[in-house]
């Protein structure tokens, strides 16, 4: 089975490292124009785009502006033309102790909050707009084995947030399919990106290799080629599902 995505153009928030670097990879190596997302790591994402096989732009935003975030799908649309996919993938996690004062524990639960899932909402509410219009479109929103069994006392807003993110696309898959949207979770494990590394130099590698399965950590590439089929249409009778990539380490 050979995938391509020639002639579709598809939004990869978080392009610039870990997870989406990789998923922007893939989607490019197998054919896709990517709208490369980013917030400051502007050198990396240039690099990123400097390595794609296929034509790519870049498209910053501070996805925590939450005003920035109203209407940059619209402008996207109308700089470089229809969007055919969406992959939220851009997210953040924010260590804070379960008994840090009040207002450090509430700004990091509060800017968690806008990253991981309302800017991940606003985003998806204006795509839907542009999907219905053209009867087709899909969203992969990348969620977390954590919103099905939890995380640790200073995850807490994480594991919150990626929750957030399953019951609301599961109800973009019910309600839009038949205006030709599809949608779609997927829920890494332990993943080695930069933003896992503070968690290892927090617990150790040890406790994240010895909570899986296999005998290696799951990696950005494990996860691209799943993302390109649900980008494909071969998988669209999958709507609503929730994919787990997470070497073994939750099964439900």
């Amino acid at each position: 089975m050979n995938i391509s995505l020639a002639n579709q153009r598809i939004l990869v928030t978080g392009a610039s490292r870990g997870i989406g670097r990789g998923i922007a990879e893939q989607l490019s190596a197998s054919g896709a124009e990517v709208l490369i997302h980013f917030n400051n790591n502007v050198e990396e994402a240039q690099l990123l785009q400097k390595n794609l096989p296929n034509p790519s732009h870049l498209t910053p935003c501070d996805l925590s502006d939450l005003e920035a975030v109203k209407g940059w799908i619209p402008e996207l649309i109308r700089c470089y033309g229809p969007i055919d996919a969406i992959v939220n993938n851009a997210g953040i996690a924010i260590s804070v102790a379960d008994d840090a004062e009040i207002g450090d524990w509430t700004n990091a639960w509060l800017k968690t909050m806008d990253v991981n899932i309302n800017a991940l909402a606003i985003i998806s509410k204006e795509f839907i707009e542009h999907a219905r219009e053209r009867k087709q479109g899909r969203l992969i929103n990348i969620s977390s084995r954590a919103a099905f069994r939890g995380d640790t006392p200073d995850y807490l807003a994480y594991a919150a947030s990626k929750a957030a993110i399953v019951s609301y696309t599961r109800s973009i898959a019910r309600y839009y399919g038949k205006d030709g949207i599809k949608a779609f979770i997927i829920a890494p494990g332990f993943t080695r990106t930069d933003m896992a590394q503070d968690f290892m130099d927090q617990y150790g590698e040890s406790y994240a290799l010895n909570d899986i399965a296999l005998t290696t950590l799951t990696e950005p590439k494990d996860i691209a080629p799943m993302v390109t089929l649900l980008c494909s249409g071969l998988a669209d009778h999958a709507t609503g599902a929730t994919i787990d990539i997470n070497a073994g380490s939750y099964v439900h």
